[in-house]
């Protein structure tokens, strides 16, 4: 699956893609941006581009299981598809935040004070989803 932190500004994510036991990828850019959004996804390769797909209307063919980090106009939101449609919630940024397979890890990580990053690579020692190598990504959020 994948790792996505956010903590004081910052979205860390790892560059893991795996299918079944094997590693496909180690540094694959989990970012993907369009319009002006910048769209961080945990789930099925594919199913991240349909959700994408999905926040800006168009159709989902299926079943979509992703969630992603979505940064537009100076706010995140999450989102995920559930029951034919995108559902959004806010985050809230005066805390940290994590998502995807080893979000337990990396939710331990900054309890104990770790940043972004720290929390990714705390992730990658104990979560098979999540490894590789380490992107980081400075926001500027209106909201806090």
């Amino acid at each position: 699956m994948t790792t996505i932190a956010y903590k004081d500004g910052i979205i860390a994510y790892d560059g893991r893609v795996s299918r079944g036991s094997t590693i496909i990828y180690d540094d694959f850019d989990k970012m993907r941006e369009r319009e002006g959004v910048c769209f961080f996804g945990t789930g099925s390769t594919g199913d991240i581009n349909e959700l994408v797909g999905a926040w800006f209307g168009e159709e989902v063919i299926g079943e979509c299981d992703a969630n992603a980090l979505v940064l537009h106009d100076g706010n995140i939101t999450l989102i995920g598809y559930d029951e034919g449609k995108v559902w959004k919630s806010p985050v809230v940024l005066d805390r940290p935040y994590a998502i995807g397979s080893g979000a337990d890890h990396a939710l331990t990580a900054f309890d104990m004070g770790a940043t972004a990053y720290q929390a990714i690579e705390m992730a990658i020692k104990r979560d098979c989803g999540t490894g590789g190598k380490i992107r980081t990504f400075t926001v500027k959020v209106e909201q806090q």
